[in-house]
């Protein structure tokens, strides 16, 4: 196979399980009614966008999504990655690959690296210590390689979904329990402070692993993911190690950065108007598709050309998702032309 245009998408599924099953503290999950309009609605996403590769979020059961895809009338066009035990009593992240495309047997990441510490006695004497002890991902990070281009090496793809904003629920806690007149007015605090120490922890974990594949090589590498922080948080920085952006015939990039399609896209526009999730009448972006160098238009060992990026999110203007079957998330889309640098290859 020798492609000459490859697209991803990211795609949060909102709790995509079989009717009945329970969702959380929902016992009774989705009606037979509200899961057909969940599935009708996924079908009519996944044709209209028609990528090579998805990355998906919120799976809870294999059976749902591939039910999906013979809807679509794509099961014999996709190779369906979920982990073995997605049988709807957890939340899985998954993908979908244009038969061809995959070069590996998928894995599913739960533990963080053994060598991958949040440990410091501090910078100065003033700084007190800090321990995280977090030992791995809140959803199992898949990974899979693919060979667009069968004279070029192969693409590692990376399909992620860390802690939400939403704070923690501490009052479960014996500690909080043993003492709410002290812990009580402070619980909103205190929970979305440990979400956000969950989620930070995710993503330098991830970056560990991703350091450790790219560092001193020209391996392409992708990132598919709901990571539940904006384009400029401290999260995407950590993922991206916040590469600087050329413009004009510069060229650079960096042997482990990252590179959004939100901002490859942003470079093209007059105006922004990515978003993928409402909260509060907040508009911001979660959902991201992080590029190696190799899909960089300034790098020096540029493989693939940004060719645009496209944002599924009217449905968000709506917020009765149970009632006609939508997400929670937007879905985006992006596309890389083969166009190496000259001298890349």
């Amino acid at each position: 196979m020798n492609l000459k245009e490859l697209s991803l998408a990211t795609f949060n599924l909102y709790n995509l399980n079989e009717p009945g099953r329970a969702l959380y503290s929902d016992r009774d999950g989705w009606t037979q009614e509200e899961y057909e309009r969940k599935i009708a609605w996924t079908v009519r996403q996944l044709g209209v966008l028609k990528s090579d590769v998805f990355g998906f979020q919120e799976l809870w059961h294999a059976a749902s999504l591939a039910r999906a895809l013979e809807a679509a009338g794509l099961t014999d066009s996709y190779d369906l990655l979920v982990p073995p035990d997605a049988d709807g009593r957890k939340i899985v992240c998954a993908a979908i690959v244009r038969k061809g495309l995959l070069s590996s047997t998928p894995t599913w990441i739960s533990e963080f690296p053994q060598k991958f510490k949040l440990q410091s006695s501090g910078d100065d004497p003033q700084t007190p210590e800090i321990d995280v002890t977090i030992r791995g991902f809140s959803r199992p990070v898949a990974h899979f390689t693919i060979k667009p281009r069968e004279d070029e090496p192969d693409v590692h793809v990376y399909v992620c979904h860390f802690k939400s904003k939403a704070p923690t629920k501490v009052f479960n806690e014996a500690w909080f329990k043993a003492d709410k007149t002290a812990y009580g007015k402070h619980s909103t605090a205190l929970g979305a402070a440990l979400s956000t120490i969950r989620r930070t922890a995710e993503a330098a974990a991830l970056r560990f692993l991703l350091t450790e594949q790219m560092k001193g090589n020209d391996t392409p590498v992708i990132v598919l993911g709901d990571i539940n922080d904006g384009q400029q948080s401290n999260t995407a920085n950590i993922l991206t190690e916040q590469p600087r952006y050329l413009v004009g015939d510069s060229v650079g990039g960096g042997d482990v950065a990252f590179y959004t399609a939100q901002t490859l896209q942003e470079y093209r526009d007059t105006r922004d108007v990515y978003y993928t999730h409402v909260h509060q009448d907040f508009r911001e972006s979660l959902d991201h598709i992080l590029v190696s160098e190799q899909f960089y238009d300034n790098s020096r060992r540029r493989l693939w050309l940004f060719d645009g990026l496209a944002v599924n999110n009217d449905h968000l203007n709506f917020d009765d998702h149970k009632a006609d079957g939508t997400n929670d998330h937007g879905i985006i889309r992006a596309v890389f032309k083969h166009k190496p640098i000259k001298g890349s290859v």
